[in-house]
């Protein structure tokens, strides 16, 4: 191991101050593991703009140079819309392209060692999670993970760091058309065709959790290989719907933790002939919505003391202030929160999902369930306004700006409701679109995240948005086609 820890550390990243000493003991060991592994490849990723993991596979022999010098990708990779299409003018030779990335030249992927998984379903290979900067080594500002990493490293400046625990639900079903005719291979792709693997509607029945437990088990099973802290395995309200339930830890480690669960969960279950979807809605008969509930607390970092536990039944006074900031910033937070057109039509009144900026004590039809008691070391809000398709790295960063921004200010949360979906009080987004301009029009955001990012995020989501809205759909041609 010796050569090969000299190699990574007389490597380009080692050079450009992007490996450090512990990272090239890292990095020596990941090479160690994959040995013993017997590795043949090795998928070496990066989350882009949609929390979607992209990038290459190499051959196992390529780890130490990987490790020691990084990989090259395009930079059109951080420039596409769900569709896959690239919506800036990278041809241009005037225009400025999301920080002048014309002429679609490279990017480079830097490895985290700490990211490094051998895969339960295809042992041969592993994935190893990177960082992105330009291809000289400074630093890129539209990567969302490092976007994290400056939000969370600002918090720590004040002496508090944000503790996570996720709650992701998400369908299961059966495929019975993968529609791989030639015709079906559109941009997207057209959607394949399913049936439910249990029915539903009978929330929490055991009966219902033993007929899933077969696709249940394996998940489990295969995400706890990946060393993810899996607490609960439960039914969801609607047919073939799934909820994973996970322990608490930090921001990074569960960004990590949810593009490789969503990841792992859509391969393991491709090859079972079964189709996973963390959207939102699915538009098939009958189907619930899909939410992410997202649990939080502050702690003290010195002490770790949790910073949400009161002596009395009120909310401490950084708790209050904390909400007030998700509160006040809610309506321009859900674009990274609620990113697609599809995870607005969540936002039903009576459906156990939020449609107004309010909280409440216990109270599931809230956007933030305050979930505290005197003296519980375990109290915390669950902010309930997140779709699980949401970049996770954008959504935790988005906690953090808003939270800080009323902690700052000495914001003041208005009263608790009990009537969550009567309250008077202001609207979430009713739209993709609303939520594009509240963005746009927010300084907080503009002021934590720049300009550029703002720009940059708002072109890839009007995108999305302008597509939708000029297709015509199965409601305008039922109304029109046979009246006019």
């Amino acid at each position: 191991m010796e050569v090969i820890r000299e190699q990574i550390a007389g490597g380009t990243l080692v050079r450009a101050d992007l490996l450090d000493t512990a990272g090239v003991e890292r990095a020596t060991d990941v090479v160690a593991q994959a040995q013993a592994a017997k590795l043949e490849t090795v998928r070496v990723l990066f989350p882009d703009q949609h929390g979607i993991l992209r990038g290459k596979t190499v051959v196992a022999e390529s780890l130490p140079s990987l490790l020691a010098n990084g990989m090259a990708a395009p930079s059109t990779l951080l420039l596409k819309d769900t569709s896959h299409r690239t919506v800036f003018p990278v041809w241009s030779a005037t225009d400025r392209v999301a920080g002048d990335m014309r002429g679609a030249g490279d990017i480079l992927m830097v490895p985290d060692p700490g990211t490094f998984r051998v895969l339960p379903w295809a042992p041969h290979s592993a994935w190893l999670i990177c960082d992105l900067t330009f291809s000289d080594g400074a630093p890129m500002p539209l990567a969302t993970r490092g976007i994290l990493r400056d939000a969370i490293g600002r918090l720590a400046d004040t002496g508090k760091a944000l503790v996570v625990g996720l709650e992701v639900e998400f369908h299961v079903f059966r495929t019975i058309d993968a529609r791989l005719d030639h015709a079906a291979a559109t941009m997207p792709g057209q959607p394949v065709q399913t049936q439910n693997i249990a029915q539903g509607y009978q929330f929490l029945t055991e009966t219902h959790y033993d007929a899933m437990e077969p696709v249940m088990d394996e998940l489990r099973r295969t995400l706890q290989a990946l060393g993810l802290p899996i607490r609960s395995m439960e039914v969801e309200m609607g047919p073939s719907q799934i909820e994973f339930t996970f322990d608490p830890a930090d921001p990074m480690t569960h960004a990590d933790n949810m593009v490789m669960l969503r990841t792992a969960v859509k391969e393991v279950c491709a090859r079972q002939g079964l189709h996973a979807t963390f959207m939102c809605k699915p538009n098939v008969p009958n189907a619930a919505a899909s939410g992410w509930h997202l649990h939080q607390s502050l702690v003290d970092r010195e002490t770790g003391q949790n910073l949400f536990t009161s002596d009395s039944a009120g909310l401490t006074d950084t708790c209050n202030a904390w909400v007030a900031g998700l509160l006040s910033h809610a309506a321009a937070g859900c674009l990274l929160s609620t990113p697609t057109v599809n995870g607005y039509k969540r936002y039903q009144p009576h459906k156990l999902a939020p449609n107004r900026i309010v909280w409440g004590r216990d109270n599931r039809g809230a956007m933030i369930r305050a979930l505290t008691a005197p003296g519980d070391s375990a109290s915390r809000i669950e902010n309930r306004v997140g779709e699980p398709a949401a970049n996770p790295y954008l959504f935790f960063a988005s906690q953090i700006i808003a939270g800080m921004a009323g902690l700052e200010r000495g914001l003041t949360a208005p009263d608790a409701v009990e009537d969550p979906y009567d309250a008077q009080a202001d609207a979430l987004p009713e739209s993709l679109l609303a939520a594009i301009q509240a963005f746009s029009a927010s300084p907080l955001y503009r002021a934590a995240l720049g300009d550029g990012f703002v720009e940059y995020l708002c072109t890839i989501r009007q995108a999305e948005w302008d597509r939708y809205h000029q297709t015509v759909s199965e409601w305008e041609q039922q109304e029109y086609f046979g009246l006019y």
